[in-house]
């Protein structure tokens, strides 16, 4: 089989276009936001947790969120978009997330990070089962089918 028909392939319900909405939306959203508020999501936020050059991190960061949370929406090359933005969600929690836990314990902790908790689970249960049969990535796998 060749990469791009098992990056594409999908054998789930068309339900999981829920999941895409979700995950899509929220990393588009969190993208943008990153240039309209570069001081409260974007640069200054990556500053004031001590990620290193904040000036460049914070549009890198955004643009990714915005490529990748376009390509989850429409569902195309929907495992590949999945693995940058778990990178990203990674580094978010061991950023704020596990110093929050260390300060103020579990609790606090697991209130803060639901919206990262299940972007990580959306996007990591995208990973593992495609897009789903609404999706741009179920359109080309049936193409290439066809040839």
């Amino acid at each position: 089989m060749k990469l791009l028909e098992r990056l594409v392939s999908s054998q789930v319900p068309k339900s999981v276009l829920l999941i895409r909405l979700m995950v899509g939306a929220v990393f588009l959203s969190e993208g943008i936001q990153k240039f309209l508020f570069p001081d409260e999501v974007g640069a200054g936020r990556f500053a004031k947790i001590g990620l290193p050059s904040p000036g460049f991190l914070g549009p890198f960061v955004g643009c990714f969120e915005i490529v990748c949370g376009v390509l989850v929406l429409l569902g195309l090359l929907t495992r590949l978009a999945s693995i940058p933005l778990l990178t990203i969600m990674a580094v978010a929690i061991a950023t704020t997330k596990i110093p929050i836990f260390l300060k103020s314990g579990f609790w606090k902790m697991a209130h803060d990070s639901r919206t990262d908790f299940s972007m990580v689970m959306g996007a990591m249960f995208l990973l593992f089962v495609g897009a789903g049969a609404w999706s741009l990535d179920a359109w080309l796998r049936r193409r290439s089918c066809k040839q």
